[in-house]
């Protein structure tokens, strides 16, 4: 804070005559507001990673030359861990539309006429933004790609799908995921894509002009993902002809870059809201459910009835997904995620994992219990064979993508993971604190590297309980605490 201090006072020439700190979002930066004796003010921010500022700054600048409404950043420390960035105020977009958020969608004329403006900007940050716009500078990277979609709709999988104990074949699940990725990423884009494109991340100023803020996860990527994710919001409830002014607003503004094909675009449109909506039951489910936080479990229904409607206009082409999601918005269990789920909230058990080489021995059990499940992965194809995955373990991304290609690894772990799960609910149940796991491979480096690593993350995720999971032969340990 006093390096803050300092560069407030080396850029205006005095001191702050107030420092006051503002409710940040939900990443590990801090805002203050300084401000003089004459009540012009800066916003002071600090930050935690280097990249993310640098993003941020240089995404700042980029646009300022476009003439774009984001603030501009006034000062830097040499260290790119702290800057001064204009204040826009206090309103933003979010607190001016909560009377018609709060009345279930009734948007006034005035509310409609905040939201039209900002959707009209869009396409000029995405596509005016985007011209001379060096990509590298993004965080945490240059471009939206298969991996990014496959680690969201995995997030929906584990973080709320597996919690509320609908029935599902992971093979064919999977199956779907991946081609629902290659439909997302498989026309290349070269416009911005926001990232976080929503209410709580536009201000207005005194006459109501929109400014967009907290754009550091930008990077390149289709238009449609930024419009889905504002229309469909979960807790803003937009009712749909609402969305179908906005769409055509939106549409408008992007007329004046390129030509466009309205009943092409809104196609495509329908596939973005189905990705975003699984996206947020993903944070909404690891939000509620695990960390037990009330506003987040409040925002499942509305985007189960966002999911409903879409699931009506026959808006997901993947079989399996389609079953599996029909189960969701005409089930209960919907709402309220397994018992088991909750139970381990407070739970005493411990999981130990282990990964280890056969060659070196079965890792003993120091907790006098006298050890739990070995599994044995070497009837899987081994990445070690192969010269480029050699000095590689399971938890680098090329020996991963080989095992899941491959495809026998999840195989293998289906079997394991219901095998797994069923002992750890009963022994939740019983209050026992205790239970060993540990997966064997020849050198202990890759199959059961990976096998070890993805139990430990699955239980964590779906019991909220304490893991500790240990790659013997790495010397790596680490511990999943409990949820609390």
């Amino acid at each position: 804070m006093e390096q803050l201090i300092q560069l407030y006072q080396e850029t205006t020439g005095h001191a702050p005559a107030q420092c006051q700190a503002i409710t940040g979002s939900g990443s590990n930066r801090r805002y203050f507001r300084l401000s003089d004796t004459d009540g012009q003010s800066l916003i002071g921010v600090v930050g935690t990673s280097r990249e993310e500022n640098h993003a941020f700054i240089y995404l700042s600048r980029h646009f300022r030359e476009k003439e774009l409404p984001v603030p501009e950043v006034v000062a830097v420390s040499p260290d790119e861990l702290r800057y001064l960035q204009q204040d826009l105020g206090g309103r933003s977009l979010f607190d001016a539309i909560r009377q018609g958020r709060e009345a279930g969608g009734n948007y006034d004329a005035r509310e409609c006429e905040l939201l039209c403006r900002t959707i009209a900007l869009l396409p000029d940050l995405q596509v005016r933004g985007a011209e001379g716009l060096d990509f590298a500078q993004c965080y945490p990277q240059a471009e939206m790609d298969e991996t990014n979609v496959m680690f969201d709709l995995n997030y929906f999988k584990y973080c709320f799908l597996k919690a509320t104990g609908v029935d599902f074949h992971e093979m064919r699940l999977e199956e779907d995921f991946r081609q629902m990725a290659r439909d997302i990423t498989g026309t290349p884009s070269p416009t911005f894509l926001y990232r976080d494109f929503q209410a709580r991340n536009v201000m207005l100023d005194a006459e109501g002009r929109p400014w967009f803020i907290d754009f550091q996860g930008g990077r390149r990527g289709p238009l449609q993902y930024d419009l889905a994710s504002f229309l469909w919001q979960a807790s803003a409830r937009y009712p749909q002809d609402l969305r179908e002014q906005l769409i055509d607003v939106y549409l408008q503004s992007l007329s004046r870059y390129q030509a466009v094909d309205s009943d092409q675009f809104r196609q495509h449109l329908r596939l973005f809201v189905l990705f975003r909506l699984l996206q947020v039951l993903g944070a909404y489910g690891f939000r509620g459910y695990f960390e037990r936080k009330k506003h987040f479990i409040d925002s499942i229904p509305p985007a189960l009835d966002n999911l409903r409607q879409l699931l009506a206009e026959g808006a997901c082409p993947y079989p399996h997904l389609r079953e599996i999601l029909q189960q969701l918005v005409t089930s209960d269990s919907s709402t309220h995620p397994a018992p088991s789920v909750l139970s381990g909230q407070s739970s005493p058990l411990v999981v130990r994992i282990f990964s280890f080489s056969y060659k070196k021995g079965i890792p003993e059990d120091e907790s006098g219990n006298g050890g739990g499940y070995v599994f044995d992965c070497r009837s899987t194809h081994n990445p070690g064979r192969y010269e480029p995955y050699k000095q590689l373990t399971g938890l680098d991304e090329p020996v991963i993508r080989f095992l899941e290609d491959d495809g026998e690894i999840l195989t293998f772990l289906e079997s394991v993971y219901r095998l797994a799960d069923a002992h750890v609910e009963r022994y939740i149940q019983r209050g026992f604190t205790d239970l060993m796991f540990s997966f064997g491979c020849t050198g202990g480096q890759h199959r059961s590297v990976y096998s070890a690593q993805h139990l430990a993350e699955h239980l964590h995720r779906k019991y909220g309980i304490t893991v500790r999971l240990c790659h013997r032969e790495q010397n790596i340990q680490t511990e999943f605490a409990a949820a609390r």
